[in-house]
C-alpha cells in the first residue's frame, strides 16, 4: 500500500502546487481576490486548479477503494497515469486551452478505470 499512499500524497502535493501557481498568477496579473476572472493567463491557471480539484475529489477515494480489491502496485501505476495526465493538462491548457484533451483523457480515464475496478472487485465478493 506504500505505493498507493505515495501516489495519493503526490496528487495532493500537485493540487497544492497548482494552488500556489494560482496565487502567483493573481499577483503577476493583478487579479485581486475574490475575483476569478481577469487576465486570460490567470483564468487558465485557475481553471487548471479547479479542474484538478474536481477530479481529485473522485480520484482519491477511487484509488483507495480499488486498492482494497486489486494489486496496490497496479492501482498505484494507474494513479501515476493520473498524475502525468494532470501535468500534461496543465502544460497544454496554459499554452492553448483547445489542446487540453490529451491531458484530460490521461486524467479522467484512470479515475474511471479505478471506479470500474472497484465495482468489479465488489461484484466478485458478493
Amino acid at each position: 500500500m506504500a505505493w498507493v499512499d505515495l501516489v495519493c500524497v503526490l496528487a495532493l502535493l500537485q493540487a497544492v502546487f497548482f494552488g500556489v501557481m494560482v496565487g502567483s498568477a493573481r499577483a503577476k496579473y493583478g487579479v485581486q481576490a475574490p475575483a476569478v476572472s481577469g487576465h486570460p493567463m490567470f483564468e487558465r491557471m485557475y481553471r487548471v486548479q479547479m479542474n484538478t480539484l474536481e477530479l481529485l475529489m473522485a480520484f482519491v477515494p477511487a484509488l483507495y477503494l480499488a486498492a482494497r480489491y486489486w494489486s496496490p502496485q497496479w492501482v498505484a501505476a494507474t494513479g501515476a497515469i493520473f498524475l502525468l495526465g494532470r501535468l500534461v493538462y496543465w502544460r497544454a491548457y496554459l499554452r492553448d486551452p483547445a489542446s487540453r484533451s490529451l491531458g484530460f483523457g490521461l486524467s479522467a480515464f484512470p479515475v474511471l478505470a479505478l471506479l470500474a475496478a472497484t465495482l468489479l472487485g465488489i461484484a466478485r465478493t458478493l
